[in-house]
């Protein structure tokens, strides 16, 4: 029980590294506002959800969130961008996982992708719209954005969802029995 404890201690540590890493390596889209990124740094996460659990990826999350915020900061002091990413990042790997959880199958990923997929894009533009954007205005004195909510972050977060599933699915297929038979917490 320790020897699993420490393994998915260090397992978080790594996948946590990995996950700034990949943020780091982030780029817009053309056809979308310029506070838009995509960037693959959920994969990690969900990696370590599979194998350690849900609580897991949220740590690989909130993990490469904090480092990226200590090591890049913010424009503006104000996390709300960091507290975005974890959000969405959140809203993609723990439908995944648990569609996944109840499936175990190349299929039931298939699925777990595709609800985590509309899962973050449906619930960052309420996100965006109730609390987000908002918060951009208050605190940071932007401009309400609110109304690039349907045209510009419901799509976007739908396309980064697709992305990073068919990524995923390519790692998938190759590390589902390597998955499989390193997870040490069977069920959530």
């Amino acid at each position: 029980m320790k020897n699993n404890k420490v393994k998915a201690m260090v397992a978080i540590g790594m996948l946590s590294s990995i996950s700034y890493l990949l943020m780091l390596l982030n780029f817009p889209l053309p056809m979308f506002p310029n506070f838009l990124f995509i960037d693959f740094s959920d994969i990690p996460a969900l990696i370590a959800a599979l194998m350690f659990g849900p609580l897991a990826g949220v740590l690989v999350e909130l993990f490469k969130n904090i480092l990226n915020y200590i090591a890049t900061g913010s424009q503006t002091g104000i996390p709300v961008g960091h507290l975005a990413n974890f959000a969405a990042g959140i809203l993609f790997i723990l439908p995944t996982y648990f569609v996944y959880n109840k499936l175990k199958t190349k299929k039931g990923m298939t699925l777990g992708l595709v609800a985590g997929s509309i899962t973050m894009a449906v619930m960052m533009s309420v996100l965006n719209y109730l609390v987000i954007l908002p918060a951009y205005t208050a605190l940071l004195h932007y401009p309400d954005m609110r109304n690039l909510v349907v045209p510009a972050v419901l799509p976007f977060n739908l396309i980064k969802g697709i992305v990073m599933s068919l990524i995923f699915m390519l790692l998938f297929v190759r590390m589902q029995a390597w998955i499989n038979k390193h997870t040490t917490i069977k069920s959530a």
